[in-house]
């Protein structure tokens, strides 16, 4: 289990190391956001937290959450977006929008410890790129992943929160279809594919929190996990 100050890039050159999987040129390596995390001590204590009025108002009209939990959640919410059936869908100070500011209780290690977003993802990729091309003298693209539900669609997806080394968009634009039809609109997501993909066998209950992506031809670059997010003059949603 990971703890605050562990040297995640060294544990995870490790795991690879034994895993017979030497880092080549070109690999993508998948972490969930869980382990950046409690690496970099974003873990909160519950038994520190003394919830607001707000916060214990909210707590006793969504089914018995812990207002301890709902008042983490409010310091890492910019806007409330909607709260209904026990659910609070918050957007954080990033920018993305999801269920509880992504507070996680889950795989924490203690009933009173819970678990926050990296405060910048695409940093914490970085370090870790960084880390581990010192390490292993590869140049490795890394996606901090994190999983998240989705508008109109049942199930859960594992989406790319921080990105390095790999331009998190694929902007098709200015191809050809099949029919030779130039391709005006296609920008794949290429970061929350391979989140999605890697989440396949990151299951939470396996403690499988990185997975090594191999033979995916990108173009190395700067990437940022801010690019995925929708600017608010295009979100007829938000």
């Amino acid at each position: 289990m990971i703890r605050p100050g562990d040297d995640l890039a060294g544990l995870l050159a490790e795991a690879l190391r034994q895993a017979n999987l030497a880092p080549r040129d070109g690999d993508v390596l998948v972490v969930c956001q869980k382990v950046v995390s409690k690496a970099e001590g974003r873990v909160v204590d519950l038994r520190s937290i003394e919830p607001s009025a707000f916060a214990a108002q909210i707590a006793a009209a969504t089914q018995g959450k812990d207002a301890r939990v709902v008042e983490i959640i409010l310091r890492e919410t910019t806007r409330i977006v909607r709260m209904d059936n026990g659910n609070l869908i918050v957007e954080t100070g990033p920018g993305w929008v999801c269920a509880n500011g992504g507070v996680d209780e889950s795989n924490s290690g203690d009933p009173n410890l819970v678990i926050l977003l990296p405060a910048d993802p695409d940093a914490s990729a970085r370090r870790l790129a960084d880390a581990l091309q010192a390490r292993c003298a590869a140049r490795v693209a890394v996606i901090v992943t994190d999983t998240f539900g989705r508008p109109w669609r049942q199930g859960l997806v594992d989406f790319a929160l921080g990105v390095a080394g790999m331009p998190a968009l694929l902007d098709l634009r200015g191809d050809t279809d099949l029919d030779g039809r130039v391709l005006k609109h296609t920008v794949h997501a290429q970061a929350d594919a391979l989140a999605a993909a890697a989440g396949l066998v990151m299951r939470k209950g396996e403690g499988i929190p990185a997975a090594l992506v191999r033979g995916y031809p990108f173009a190395p670059g700067d990437g940022s996990g801010r690019e995925l997010i929708r600017e608010k003059q295009f979100d007829m949603f938000r």
